[in-house]
């Protein structure tokens, strides 16, 4: 089996390093060191591939999560994941899958729980695959993943948004924050709106979350008539793309990428939540323009851990918008 073996699988390795760290650098490293695990092991030994391949990347990820957890604790303002470029979902995608604001829901679990959930809800493995994919029994599995399931629904409640609707409110927001129509933004941002700012500590950003809709209006007209990062607002320019799985906002200027900006809504269509990420660092992966898909297909995912419920008593191994993930959460547990 040679090395286009293991880039078949590349795109699914990544599509769950990236859910359970939240970080496209620390997705790709994960992927990049399971490459290595995979060029030294004897394959003779290998039953099935994709699900070697995908117990190896679950726990580095789980490894890299547990380290990344005391930086996180100490990062210089608010934490936000690491922006990708996505392909825009087909019907039955689980788009939110992906999403910033379920990426922020997740860092609320252990790592456990979390790559459980990730297995489970976004790439629609059974609870013995799980097992095997992260060395645990099936009833810690199964704990495991009520855990999860119960506070991301308790934080995060189902709500269906069209995805038209919502790139039409990126687009109506992007074109009142450009022309510093204060009225426009009032109206389309919800009266407790949050925006989170995430510089690094690398430019400068606000330190805490800006709260209101007043503040955060004021917030975005001012853009427009300041430098930002050292560019001048006649040298920036923005445009509408593709940023995990729903509509979101690249700021350009200076030939570089200045910031990423995507909308999370409200029922109501309003804006609930603005997250902006600055940190250079943090902008690679849009940088590059690499596409990631939104999801792999189902019979990918679901072929990737392929084991009997006999295979799974013996562990290996340690330890669009409109489907949103929180909605599959009401599958029967023991589906």
């Amino acid at each position: 089996m040679s090395a286009g073996t293991f880039e078949g699988y590349r795109p699914l390795l990544f599509s769950v390093a990236y859910r359970v760290l939240g970080s496209a650098a620390d997705a790709e490293d994960a992927v990049q060191d399971a490459w290595v695990r995979w060029s030294a092991v004897d394959r003779s030994g290998v039953g099935e591939v994709k699900a070697y391949l995908v117990r190896i990347v679950t726990n580095l990820a789980m490894d890299r999560l547990r380290a990344a957890r005391s930086r996180r604790e100490s990062y210089p303002g608010p934490w936000l994941p690491e922006p990708i470029i996505t392909e825009s979902p087909k019907p039955g995608e689980l788009a939110d899958s992906v999403s910033t604001a379920l990426l922020l829901l997740l860092e609320n679990l252990s790592p456990l729980e979390r790559a459980v959930f990730v297995l489970r809800e976004a790439f629609g493995f059974s609870h013995a695959e799980i097992a095997v994919a992260v060395g645990r029994s099936e009833d810690t599995v199964r704990q495991a993943a009520y855990r999860a399931r119960s506070r991301v629904r308790a934080r995060r409640p189902r709500t269906l948004v069209d995805r038209g609707r919502h790139r039409a409110v990126t687009e109506r927001f992007l074109a009142a924050a450009g022309g510093g129509d204060i009225n426009v933004l009032m109206e389309m941002l919800a009266p407790d709106v949050t925006l989170w700012t995430d510089g690094g500590g690398k430019v400068r950003q606000a330190f805490h979350p800006v709260t209101g809709a007043g503040r955060v209006a004021a917030w975005f007209t001012g853009l427009g008539s300041r430098a930002y990062q050292g560019v001048s607002p006649a040298e920036m320019s923005a445009e509408i793309t593709t940023l995990n799985g729903a509509a979101g906002i690249l700021l350009l200027g200076g030939g570089r990428v200045l910031a990423t900006l995507t909308l999370d809504l409200a029922a109501d269509g309003r804006i609930a939540a603005i997250h902006n990420v600055a940190n250079p660092e943090k902008l690679r992966a849009v940088a590059t323009g690499a596409v990631h898909p939104v999801s792999v297909s189902s019979e990918q995912a679901q072929a990737s851990v392929g084991v009997s419920g006999e295979q799974a008593q013996a562990p290996v191994g340690r330890d669009g918008l409109a489907v949103d993930v929180t909605g599959a959460l009401a599958r029967e547990e023991d589906q």
